[in-house]
């Protein structure tokens, strides 16, 4: 069977993601779905995931004759006026036409969604209840996870955790004013990506876990005696993509292979 009869249609694919996470689910301000389609269409045998499309990622999908990107970021935010070869962005767009490549962008619909990016992340910690801190029309969906943990797991213990789920070596804490590494912690507020504006809505937690806030914003948490962790944005998100990639292989029916990016990392790294 050649490629052009194999796989699965770009709108099978799209169904599934859509009834994964539907696309209501995201911010009134975010540019999620469908956001390069090629003119000529072509079946989907192979699919890379990635948290953020550069040029290397790019070009890793071409190297591997992928028909689709999903950038969990959309890297068509503010709108392009020419698709020439002068910015890194427009070069990907045309790269992807080239290649007859399509591109598809979640973010803020798998964060809000139940089983996505912040339940994900919240898995680091042993809780007993999970709400998101800005619910949507469906209480089980919305921004951000405010979790209430069994007893006994200290902030120390909360560190460990976090840097295994994310697979990261060193993380930033602001430790809130009073406490101790040894004290344990009830309740977690935690937002994938960049939290501030969200976690801003709880008024009291013991622990925020996010992947960057401003100055300003962590130092009035740790003022009010709440911990903070970060992560570096996209660290607090990329892990999510390995469990999603089985899943979405499986919900195609093991018709398209799904890769993950071996050249998505997050721009900033503590050396």
């Amino acid at each position: 069977m050649s490629e052009e009869n194999s796989g699965v249609k770009l709108n099978d694919v799209i169904s599934v993601l859509e009834k994964f996470a539907p696309k209501q689910l995201s911010e009134s301000w975010d540019n999620t779905g469908l956001l390069v389609e090629p003119y000529t269409p072509r079946n989907i045998n192979k699919i890379l995931l990635t948290n953020d499309l550069t040029e290397d990622v790019a070009l890793e999908a071409k190297q591997h004759n992928c028909e689709m990107v999903i950038s969990y970021h959309p890297p068509i935010f503010a709108p392009l006026k020419t698709v020439i070869q002068s910015s890194w962005k427009e070069r990907i767009v045309s790269l992807l036409l080239e290649h007859r490549i399509s591109l598809y962008s979640p973010h803020t619909s798998w964060d809000s969604v139940k089983g996505g990016v912040n339940d994900w992340l919240a898995c680091a910690f042993p809780f007993i209840e999970s709400i998101p801190i800005l619910p949507g029309e469906d209480p089980n969906t919305g921004a951000g996870r405010l979790l209430r943990l069994e007893s006994g797991f200290s902030l120390s213990e909360a560190i460990k955790s976090v840097k295994i789920i994310t697979g990261l070596k060193h993380v930033r804490l602001a430790l809130g004013k009073g406490r101790t590494l040894t004290d344990n912690i009830e309740n977690v507020a935690l937002c994938a990506g960049s939290g501030s504006s969200v976690l801003k809505k709880v008024p009291k937690a013991d622990l925020f876990l996010t992947g960057e806030m401003l100055h300003h914003d962590v130092l009035d948490a740790a003022q009010r005696g709440i911990s903070v962790i970060l992560t570096n944005h996209s660290d607090s998100e990329r892990g999510f993509l390995t469990g999603f990639s089985s899943h979405l292989q499986s919900q195609l029916d093991n018709k398209v292979r799904v890769l993950v990016s071996e050249f998505d990392k997050d721009p900033l790294t503590t050396i």
